[in-house]
């Protein structure tokens, strides 16, 4: 049976060592095993739930969802249901991101397109002049420097 160190682990997952620790000293990986020198010792199957871990954490799962989702995987079968309901949740939450994601992605792509256009600088200085024009009538300062 192979096993890995605290650093092949964070190596292997791009982690700093810090953070597995951390996540250690949160609950996240009560599977990990002390050797008789008091070293973590990592197995593949612990790799697996990892990867899972870096996968939630990645996707904006916060720590304590993490950890509850693990004590749900560290009692067996019978949590079955309750790990489906929040991974459920949990992927509702990226789904909602990666629309927000794709909104943001479309204004990007218009100033790009507008940044890109042959009329670029007139556009902009017809922009800055109207919110010029604007702050003025109402007695506020720009903040442009012109």
């Amino acid at each position: 049976m192979t096993t890995y160190s605290i650093k092949e682990v964070a190596d292997k997952f791009d982690l700093a060592i810090s953070t597995l620790r951390y996540y250690d000293k949160k609950g996240l990986l009560p599977f990990v095993a002390k050797n008789k020198s008091g070293y973590r010792e990592f197995t593949e199957s612990d790799l697996n739930l990892i990867h899972t871990i870096c996968c939630l954490k990645n996707t904006g799962m916060p720590i304590h969802d993490i950890k509850e989702y693990i004590e749900c995987c560290m009692e067996g079968s019978k949590t079955i249901k309750q790990r489906k309901q929040l991974l459920q949740a949990h992927k509702e939450a990226v789904l909602q991101q990666q629309v927000q994601l794709m909104e943001n992605l479309k204004e990007l792509d218009w100033k790009i397109e507008r940044y890109e256009s042959s009329d670029a600088k007139e556009k902009i200085d017809a922009q800055v002049a109207y919110v010029i024009k604007e702050k003025q009538e109402q007695q506020l300062a720009h903040g442009f420097r012109l």
